[in-house]
């Protein structure tokens, strides 16, 4: 990479006060950055979608480092199950948003940058007059269809967007540029996994210091692509694997007949992006229940199964009273047991789980089952707030 992302007009325009030498000294005696690469830093606008456990990392080293403006997108409220990985927010922050616990961190640790908040979700509706205000986008959601969307339109305008995601112990990263020679993201995955069936970190967990080796990552490249040095992860995804430290590289080919960045593109603009991530299964949707219409048949000593697939620790921890324990990998072995004739309910911890329970017993034959909406953690906020969260 021998061409930096930001103009040499907009660059050149930026002046590096005393207090900014001495801030970034370390950088400026590096050859490969100088002054020049600083001011480029100084003149780059980056979007971070996302301020948890991505873009925690992301944002604080984007903004260390000098970026001039860094951006974030996020609408939600910072939670103590968030602390464990999500190092821009502490336990002060409980209660607080994200955009402004994000904002006093990142202003505490470089007061000489500019913060952009857009307390919104990223949305067809906002998401391409979002990315046209920036450089550069650092993806640190954590669903598809925020990934479809950041992919697609950072195609049309022709951004960079530096991809991570995390799962347990293990983590990737790459940067989708078809205008830089490399594949999108739609290259890799042409569709999303059927819904409920890849959890999220309140479903499989993650160890908390994975999305900051990832979220590191994600400001190297950023970095790298600002400044104009190295070979940025185009054409290339890094995967690492925290268990056996190790990092492991795939090469990746644009697919020509990708509709978007393909050699005859059939998608321009922002689709329904929640929808398309919905339809891609052939089956009817699954029958739910709501926490409160559980609460109701209890109540009324309505005749019914509550079957719990979480695992044995997570039913340790905190369970509905009455719930059967049978977890997800037992399901299809044990459902005999279970009685056809009546209503079942399943729950896992928010819903995913249980969403491929009530699949895999419609396939053998049940008629009469339903998912808990939110699962147990819907029940502890609605119903039993007095309930263990975790």
């Amino acid at each position: 990479m021998k061409h930096s992302i930001i103009e040499d007009k907009r660059s050149n325009a930026m002046q590096l006060s005393a207090e900014e030498l001495n801030r970034y000294s370390r950088h400026l005696m590096m050859p490969e950055v100088t002054p020049d690469g600083q001011r480029r830093l100084k003149a780059a606008r980056v979007l971070c979608i996302g301020a948890g456990g991505l873009g925690s990392p992301a944002a604080l080293y984007l903004a260390a480092a000098g970026v001039g403006t860094i951006g974030i997108v996020d609408f939600d409220d910072v939670d103590l199950s968030n602390l464990q990985r999500q190092i821009l927010h502490g336990t002060s922050d409980i209660g607080r948003g994200k955009l402004e616990s994000a904002q006093d961190r990142l202003h505490d640790a470089n007061p000489e940058i500019g913060i952009e908040l857009h307390k919104c979700r990223f949305s067809s509706s906002n998401a391409t007059e979002l990315v046209a205000q920036y450089d550069l986008i650092v993806d640190g959601s954590d669903n598809f269809p925020t990934r479809y969307l950041s992919n697609d339109v950072c195609v049309f305008a022709r951004k960079p967007n530096v991809y991570g995601s995390v799962f347990r112990f293990e983590g990737q990263t790459t940067v989708f540029a078809p205008h830089l020679g490399g594949p999108c993201y739609r290259c890799l995955f042409p569709e999303p996994p059927p819904p409920d069936t890849v959890p999220n970190c309140a479903e499989a967990g993650v160890l908390g210091v994975l999305p900051g080796i990832i979220g590191m990552l994600q400001a190297i490249e950023a970095i790298k692509l600002i400044v104009g040095i190295g070979e940025p992860l185009v054409g290339r995804l890094l995967h690492f694997d925290a268990l056996r430290m190790k990092f492991r590289e795939l090469n990746l080919r644009r697919d020509p007949q990708c509709p978007v960045c393909g050699e005859n593109p059939t998608i321009f603009s922002p689709i329904d992006y929640e929808q398309f991530c919905r339809t891609r299964r052939d089956e009817e949707a699954i029958p739910t229940m709501s926490a409160h219409e559980l609460k109701r048949k209890m109540d009324a000593r309505e005749p019914f199964e509550l079957i719990d697939v979480r695992e044995k620790f997570e039913y340790e921890i905190a369970r509905i009273d009455g719930a059967k324990l049978i977890p997800l990998r037992e399901i299809a072995e044990r459902a005999d047991d279970l009685k056809r004739e009546g209503p079942i309910v399943i729950h896992c911890h928010s819903g995913q789980r249980s969403a491929q329970a009530v699949r895999l017993l419609q396939q053998r034959g049940f008629a009469n089952v339903y998912n808990l909406e939110g699962g147990i953690d819907a029940w502890a906020n609605e119903i039993d707030p007095a309930m263990q969260k975790y």
